[in-house]
């Protein structure tokens, strides 16, 4: 893990707001999109990569996440005109494509403990789409991401104890602090 030279949070955390981990966090999307696209259609040639995005779309359930989300985001929503499925909360379009994205397939990454990608690509939702998400949701989205990264996993005491602490109030530099002393940084 290391610290963003922009925002000082360990990266990506300081997405949303920070471009530089919010572009960390896109990224994540777009390698699983790039492996995917050559794998499937060879490296040579620009494939057309809105019939692609349709296609991987309207089966969901057989690609992985990463692949949909990426897929989602060539497309643009009819409704609110932003990427399809990040638009506000409340666009019925985007929020249809956002529960969709759900059925896309989950696979951990090796040497990560069962559960840790399904983590990620939440946390990772969230922070790309953090609009109907109450403000202490996302932060503890926004930073547990560079743990997840790291292929650590919390507890469901560790869960449970950052969630009561958002609860009674507490500021970004105490769950901070928690977050990275107890779930654990590199």
């Amino acid at each position: 893990m290391r610290k963003c030279v922009e925002c000082g949070h360990w990266e990506p955390a300081g997405a949303p707001g920070c471009e530089r981990c919010a572009a960390i966090v896109d990224e994540l999307v777009e390698e699983g999109w790039r492996a995917f696209v050559e794998r499937e259609f060879g490296p040579a040639g620009t494939p057309d990569e809105r019939l692609i995005a349709e296609m991987v779309i309207d089966e969901p359930d057989k690609h992985p996440w990463r692949v949909v989300d990426a897929a989602y985001d060539r497309l643009t929503c009819e409704e609110c005109g932003n990427r399809l499925s990040r638009g506000p909360a409340g666009c019925a379009a985007c929020d249809r494509a956002n529960g969709f994205r759900y059925a896309a397939i989950e696979i951990d990454r090796p040497g990560v403990p069962p559960g840790n990608e399904h983590a990620l690509r939440v946390n990772v939702s969230v922070v790309r789409r953090p609009s109907g998400i109450s403000a202490s949701e996302v932060l503890v989205r926004r930073l547990s991401l560079p743990i997840l990264l790291a292929g650590r996993l919390p507890t469901t005491a560790q869960a449970q104890a950052t969630k009561a602490m958002i609860n009674e109030g507490a500021g970004e530099d105490r769950v901070a602090a928690f977050i990275y002393r107890e779930w654990g940084v590199a």
